[in-house]
C-alpha cells in the first residue's frame, strides 16, 4: 500500500512539473544522460525545472524515511532525477551505485509478458491456446494464456498451496515442480477462467514455462537473448540460487537479513535483478517498436478488468492507472521479501519513474 500511495504522489508531483515557475539558483547539477534519440531533447532550462520539482518533493518525503535504494526520473528519455542510497549490506556498509542489481520483484511480469508477445508476433504462439497444449494431464485445461497474462484464469496462488501441502520451505520449488504438483495435487480453483481479476503469481511461472516449451530455450536464457543483450542491459538477469552470493539482499524493517526459502526459485512472476538505468532503456525500447510492433505491444495496455468501475485495472502483464481525463499510467509494482519496487510510464507525457528498495 506504501508503495501504491508513494507511486501516487510521484505522478503528481511529476506532472506539476508541467507548469512554469522560475528554476532555483541553488539546486544540484541536473543528470544528462540521455537513452532516446526519437523524442524531442529537454533545455538545460527544462531539465533544472523538472530536476528541482522532483528533488523538493522525494526530500520532504520518501528521502526522509531512510529509504535504502536507487531512483531515476526521467523525461523524453533524458535522466532528470537520479540517487543511490544506503547499502548492498548495512554491517559491511557497502554503497549501492548504479551498476548494482536489484530484485525488482513483480515487475519482472512486464518481461514475461513481452516475451509471450514476442512468440505471437513470430506466429509461434496464440494468446487464446488454452494450457492443454502445453502440460498434458493438467487439470485446468480450459485456461488460456490471455487469462494467465491478465490473472483472469481463476488458478490457484502456488505461494499459498505449497505451505498448504507441507513443502519444506528450505528446498527451491522450480516451475516445473509447480506445474507437476498442480497435475498431481490438484488444488482448488480459485474461480472459474474468465471470471473476475484476481492477482495470482502461479500464472506467471505458467507463461515462463511456455516460453521455454516454445522457444526451446530455458526462460533465463530466452530473456537474455531476446531482450538484455540487445539493449545492453548488462546488469539485468534472472535469478537463480546458484548465483546467490552476487545479488543485492533484503532486509526486514529491523535490519535483519531476509531468509530465502522455497518461492525463490521460481521466475516468471518475479526474480529478474535489475537496475534503473537498465529499466529506463526497457522503457524507451517499449516506444521504439524495436522489439514488438506497436499495436500488439499497445494491446496489453488495454484494461482487462471492467467488473467495476475503478481507475486501477490491468492489461496483459502492466498495471494500470487510468484519469477521467483519458490519460493513463502504465505501470507495474513489486514487493517481495524485503524489496519494494516500482516502474511507472507516463507514456502521454514521455515519463518513466522508478524507483527500486531493498
Amino acid at each position: 500500500m506504501k508503495n501504491c500511495i508513494l507511486f501516487l504522489l510521484t505522478v503528481s508531483a511529476l506532472w506539476s512539473c508541467q507548469s512554469s515557475g522560475s528554476p532555483d539558483s541553488h539546486a544540484s547539477a541536473v543528470a544528462s544522460v540521455r537513452y532516446s534519440a526519437d523524442l524531442p531533447a529537454l533545455s538545460p532550462e527544462d531539465q533544472k525545472r523538472y530536476h528541482d520539482t522532483v528533488a523538493a518533493f522525494l526530500e520532504s518525503s520518501l528521502l526522509k524515511s531512510g529509504f535504502n535504494g536507487s531512483i531515476l526520473v526521467a523525461k523524453n528519455g533524458t535522466v532528470v532525477y537520479e540517487q543511490y542510497l544506503g547499502y548492498k549490506d548495512p554491517k559491511l556498509k557497502d554503497t549501492i551505485t548504479a551498476e548494482t542489481p536489484s530484485q525488482i520483484a513483480s515487475i519482472s511480469k512486464t518481461f514475461t509478458s513481452a516475451a509471450i508477445l514476442r512468440l505471437v508476433q513470430e506466429e509461434k504462439l496464440d494468446l487464446d491456446a488454452t494450457l492443454a497444449q502445453f502440460f498434458p494431464g493438467f487439470p485446468y485445461a480450459d485456461v488460456t494464456i490471455r487469462q494467465l497474462l491478465t490473472h483472469r484464469s481463476g488458478l490457484p496462488e502456488y505461494l499459498y498451496f505449497f505451505e498448504k501441502i507441507g513443502w519444506e520451505r528450505q528446498v527451491f520449488a522450480t516451475n516445473a515442480d509447480v506445474v507437476n504438483t498442480m497435475i498431481t495435487r490438484q488444488p482448488a480453483r480459485a474461480s472459474l477462467p474468465g471470471k473476475r481479476f484476481d492477482y495470482c503469481n502461479t500464472n506467471f511461472v505458467l507463461l515462463a514455462s511456455i516460453v521455454e516449451k516454445v522457444s526451446g530455450l530455458s526462460y533465463p536464457e530466452y530473456m537474455r537473448q531476446n531482450f538484455f543483450e540487445p539493449l545492453q542491459m548488462k546488469n539485468t538477469f534472472v535469478y537463480s540460487p546458484l548465483n546467490n552470493m552476487q545479488v543485492l539482499k533484503s532486509y526486514d524493517w529491523r535490519g535483519g537479513e531476509w531468509q530465502l526459502d522455497f518461492s525463490d526459485g521460481t521466475y516468471g512472476d518475479k526474480n529478474i535483478f535489475s537496475t534503473p538505468r537498465d529499466l529506463l532503456r526497457w522503457d524507451q525500447a517499449l516506444y521504439s517498436g524495436e522489439l514488438l510492433d506497436q499495436k500488439l505491444l499497445d494491446s496489453a495496455f488495454v484494461p482487462y478488468s471492467n467488473e467495476r468501475k475503478t481507475q486501477h485495472n490491468y492489461g496483459m502483464g502492466w498495471r494500470l492507472l487510468l484519469f477521467d481525463t483519458g490519460k493513463k499510467v502504465i505501470y507495474h509494482t513489486g514487493r517481495w521479501h524485503g524489496f519494494n519496487t516500482i516502474f511507472s510510464r507516463l507514456t502521454d507525457e514521455k515519463a518513466t519513474i522508478i524507483i527500486l528498495s531493498n
